[in-house]
């Protein structure tokens, strides 16, 4: 009776100490999205990136000398959960698909400033690649990314540099709800987060979890 009990105590105290390690991660995963200056890490030359979505499986393959602080940027937010639980906030048919918007206001706002130099264009925007969103104005990629439905080459003389293209799962992507359009307004997303998006456009897809799935 004693070794059984010990045993059952011994796997409540592992459980515990499993439980209480997977909370800490998930606490300082929040603190550093909240830090950008600390997620600065190089990434690998080519890596995968694992979407797991609403609407099926999507994986996207980044090539670091295509754009390397594009692809620097994206194995951060990917590694770090910043997509995660995040909306497809914007799909307009025939053209592109658009995230990165995260659904905490606070990480948003946090990420605000952060953003990147342009860099030389040196693969197009073809069907299927990935590039950072831009404002229009110099330097200003932040956390939101598209994928290209299409080839959209004009692109190429704006600047938006594509870092990597979706090798498994473009058939997902192409399903994506598009029902909403350009309707959810940036602002509010800003400001309100998933709680906005929920409310008024709860049809909308969205990625379940990021991960890197392949690194060398």
């Amino acid at each position: 009776m004693k070794l059984v009990l010990s045993a059952v105590v011994t796997v409540a105290a592992l459980t515990l100490v499993t439980a209480s390690l997977f909370a800490a991660g998930q606490a300082a995963g929040a603190a550093s999205l909240k830090n950008p200056a600390s997620l600065k890490e190089t990434a690998p030359a080519t890596y995968k990136a694992n979407f797991d979505t609403s609407a099926g499986a999507i994986v996207i393959e980044v090539h670091r000398d295509w754009a390397p602080l594009g692809a620097d940027r994206f194995y951060n937010l990917v590694k770090n959960g910043f997509f995660d639980n995040a909306r497809f906030f914007r799909v307009v048919p025939n053209f592109m698909v658009q995230f990165g918007m995260n659904g905490d206001p606070a990480v948003t706002a946090a990420w605000q400033g952060a953003t990147l130099k342009d860099e030389p264009t040196k693969e197009t925007n073809k069907k299927g690649y990935v590039t950072f969103a831009k404002t229009g104005a110099p330097n200003s990629r932040g956390t939101q990314v598209f994928i290209n439905f299409k080839d959209n080459g004009f692109l190429d003389s704006q600047g938006f540099a594509p870092f990597g293209q979706v090798v498994s799962g473009m058939d997902v992507a192409e399903k994506i709800t598009s029902q909403y359009g350009e309707s959810p307004n940036q602002g509010r997303i800003t400001a309100e987060g998933n709680a906005y998006l929920t409310k008024e456009f709860p049809k909308l897809d969205y990625i379940r979890k990021a991960t890197i799935a392949i690194a060398k």
